[in-house]
């Protein structure tokens, strides 16, 4: 039998890849990493985590405007965008010494460079050549870029967190969360936000209230929102980038970020020359067990396309590496996986939506909450919480908890873990809710629609 160099080599160190390479270490076996770029992936260089320090930062405008309802009287407040990127460069840049600390504890050997398969064991970085046993394909995914003339002028996703200048006026193409959560932080932070999207309303797949409640709360924050609308061409006149749009009218701004979609990171890894069966967007086809028809060459995360979020990836890591190398034989459970959008107000769901519900089951209960949070009886702020619980009525059980409003993804964690335990809603009933709260709503509603 061959001697490999590894028994495990993992292409791409974001958090599945981290997550997979440690806890394989840790079991005791050799395991090496390979990345070509800043440790901890997508999320945390150009992802969740400067995102997510991006929305608190668009959030205290909000928190200024409500002090003043409480007695807090702060004067003009100024914003810099320069200081913010500053500050979320330097908090990145420790979370990449702490992946890096992370993974020589664990005792995994990192390997910085471009990883290009030789063959169903071997893998080439720059010019050395290195064999595994498995080697497991953890290399995400990255934005698409739009084909319309000019589209070279525009923006991606990455690209926001490095501008050196806050623009102040930006357009916004796409309705996913990507779109919606940058709309809120432009807005937020001062620019004026035109979103457009192709679809007659955005986040499909989420629950139409929530998206509704959402659209309506977002444009009376005076974000400007187009649906029905995509770009045609973009060309740059007098300093200004100018849109024209499928209606033939035109829209000018100092940028335009194009935020439709990502797709999985493959294509220059080798895998087409090896047959490595892949999908028409470059997703690697894997079994259960994270398999590809090589047997040998595992993957997870974004670059399967299948629920590209990063706790997922995570959790595939952890199945992975207990499937190869410990006693779990079966595949993930991918019912009832808690999401959140970061929009203003944050949206937040675990379960299914109504419509999903009704087209599974004949007996739904809808359990609806539209409500002025405490906190803005006094802060004149107009913003309303919509809580909402899909309910079989066959059977009590819970099926989706939803809610649009401040903390949402906070507070739906919380209830994920009684809808993942098979709660009922005479169950939610019977608990005691904390008052005064928001959360308490959702054990408090009676009534069905």
């Amino acid at each position: 039998m061959a001697r490999f160099q590894f028994d495990l080599l993992v292409i791409g160190a974001g958090s599945g890849g981290v997550r997979a390479a440690r806890l394989a270490s840790d079991a005791g076996f050799r395991v090496a990493i390979v990345e070509q770029s800043a440790l901890g992936g997508t999320c945390v260089n150009v992802g969740c985590v400067p995102k997510k320090l991006m929305v608190y930062a668009a959030h205290a405008a909000q928190e200024f405007r409500d002090a003043a309802g409480f007695g807090w009287h702060i004067g003009k407040a100024q914003f810099r965008w320069s200081e913010l990127i500053a500050n979320k460069n330097q908090e990145i840049s420790r979370l990449n010494r702490v992946y890096a600390d992370l993974l020589e504890h664990a005792g995994v050997t990192l390997l910085q460079g471009h990883a290009h398969l030789v063959d169903a064991h071997q893998v080439q970085i720059d010019s050395d050549v290195y064999s595994a046993e498995r080697i497991l394909i953890a290399t995400g995914s990255q934005p698409n870029v739009p084909e319309f003339p000019g589209q070279e002028l525009t923006l991606v996703s990455d690209d926001v967190f490095y501008l050196t200048k806050q623009p102040e006026k930006i357009v916004i193409v796409g309705g996913g969360y990507i779109a919606v959560e940058f709309a809120g932080i432009f807005h937020g932070l001062g620019s004026q936000v035109t979103l457009l999207y192709r679809g007659p309303l955005f986040l499909r797949g989420f629950d139409d209230d929530l998206r509704q409640h959402l659209k309506v709360e977002m444009e009376n924050k005076g974000i400007d929102l187009k649906f029905n609308t995509t770009i045609e061409a973009v060309d740059k006149q007098n300093g200004q980038l100018s849109a024209t749009l499928n209606d033939g009218t035109r829209i000018e701004a100092e940028q335009i970020l194009c935020a439709i979609g990502r797709k999985p990171n493959s294509g220059d890894l080798g895998l087409s020359a090896l047959g490595v069966a892949m999908n028409n967007n470059g997703a690697i086809r894997v079994n259960a067990q994270f398999q590809s028809n090589l047997p040998s060459i595992y993957a997870i995360g974004d670059v399967i396309d299948h629920m590209a979020l990063t706790p997922v990836a995570i959790h595939q890591a952890a199945a992975m590496i207990e499937q190869l190398y410990g006693e779990r034989d079966d595949g993930l459970d991918y019912h009832n996986v808690p999401t959140a959008v970061f929009s203003q107000p944050n949206l937040a769901t675990v379960g299914l939506t109504e419509q999903e519900a009704c087209a599974r089951y004949s007996k739904v209960k809808i359990f609806r909450s539209l409500f002025r949070p405490l906190k803005n009886t006094l802060s004149g702020n107009s913003e309303k919480t919509l809580m909402k619980i899909v309910v079989n009525g066959a059977d009590d059980k819970v099926l989706g908890v939803h809610m649009v409003g401040p903390e949402a993804a906070e507070i739906i964690q919380g209830f994920a873990v009684a809808i993942q335990a098979g709660a009922t809603k005479s169950i939610f009933d019977r608990t005691v809710g904390i008052h005064p709260s928001s959360a308490e709503e959702f054990v408090t509603m009676r009534d069905s629609i």
